[in-house]
């Protein structure tokens, strides 16, 4: 009859998804059994080497695994002067996994609500293994419990973050803590080098979220917008424009995109070549209590209807008319005036502003004889 054939087992059976994986300081015993040969007395000889320690014996008890002890173990037995043949071999895998690490994708730890972050706990050198997972705090502990939760964030997740790996009887250290600042809905801002658009020229904005926290105001797209409609996307919050209109922006970033609040909105006005020129009525800069005269604000070029916009030191500023009728004029019409003139069909152009003129009420005259 054939020899029988040895099996080499492992005792305790390792772990639940494989009879041979084994943990960093674990016990195993390696046993070579040779079925139909009870009774027998064998002797043992095994692969590797280092299992034949004297007396050599069907079975070899690691202590306090490393992943030197790791690889193929085989066996076979001698009976009288006869061997079996060499048993299969079984691949003993010892994991040696390290302190788990907990990542944020994306990796930034601070962060707006209404934004989504995947908090992820990593063990190196532990694959292979079914891995459970436990969380600090206490709360993402839901089962079934995942290397992984995504999560659409509010103030209230702001905090630290660990975890640590399970796998049957093994229990990894905890993680270092890793700290997530959520911070509230940011509103973007917009600045604009000057507000009216010189003949010819352009006018330089600038949308940026949070400027003075680098760790927030990164990876950021610039949405701007036009008279209400969308303008033009770019990534460096900066653009140059030559057309009049109402601006504003806002933020995205991340997949979905996560949008800050708009932008307050600047107005900007192209400058039309028609230079006003303020006039009184009569010619005189100096008036007195009581008297009556008419500040005028005249365009001339091209018969384009104008709404007019008046600018004085004075107590009293004037309508926004073309002209201002003071009736009775009094200390608090004192002051300097000047005026510009923006189109009625297209309320983003306007003049530059006149030249001020200087009207001086002074008391009533004195009479001598």
């Amino acid at each position: 009859t054939a020899p029988p054939e040895p099996t080499v087992t492992l005792q305790p059976s390792g772990t639940q998804i494989h009879s041979s994986v084994i943990y960093s300081g674990e016990t195993v015993t390696v046993r070579c059994e040779i079925q139909g040969g009870e009774g027998a007395q064998w002797t043992y000889e095994w692969r590797p080497h280092k299992a034949n320690t004297p007396p050599t014996s069907r079975e070899y008890t690691i202590s306090g695994a490393t992943k030197s002890d790791g690889g193929g173990y085989s066996c076979r037995g001698k009976r009288d002067s006869s061997w079996t043949e060499w048993s299969k071999s079984i691949t003993l895998t010892v994991l040696s996994p390290s302190k788990p690490t907990v990542t944020l994708q994306p990796s930034r730890t601070q962060i707006y609500s209404g934004e989504t972050v995947t908090v992820r706990c990593e063990i190196r050198g532990g694959e292979g293994a079914q891995w459970t997972y436990e969380w600090r705090p206490a709360r993402l502990n839901t089962p079934p419990t995942s290397s992984e939760y995504r999560i659409t964030v509010t103030e209230f997740d702001s905090g630290g973050y660990s975890c640590r790996g399970r796998a049957d009887r093994f229990f990894t250290e905890w993680s270092d803590i890793i700290t997530l600042t959520v911070s509230s809905k940011p509103k973007a801002e917009l600045r604009a080098d000057r507000t009216a658009v010189p003949v010819g020229g352009s006018v330089t904005l600038t949308c940026s979220v949070n400027p003075s926290s680098s760790s927030s105001s990164s990876g950021w797209k610039y949405y701007w917008y036009r008279d209400g409609k969308s303008y033009k996307l770019v990534t460096n919050g900066q653009i140059s424009v030559s057309e009049g209109g109402l601006y504003s922006c806002r933020g995205g970033r991340g997949e979905p995109v996560y949008y800050t609040e708009d932008s307050e909105s600047v107005r900007i006005d192209t400058t039309v070549s028609n230079r006003p020129v303020v006039t009184l009525y009569p010619n005189w800069s100096e008036i007195y209590r009581g008297e009556t005269i008419t500040v005028r604000c005249e365009i001339h070029g091209g018969d384009t209807e104008w709404d007019y916009e008046w600018e004085t030191n004075s107590t009293i500023k004037p309508p926004n008319q073309t002209e201002y009728r003071i009736r009775s004029a009094s200390s608090s019409n004192s002051g300097n005036y000047r005026c510009k003139g923006r189109m009625k069909s297209s309320q983003h152009e306007t003049t530059e502003w006149s030249d001020s003129v200087t009207l001086t009420v002074s008391d009533s005259k004195s009479y001598f004889l």
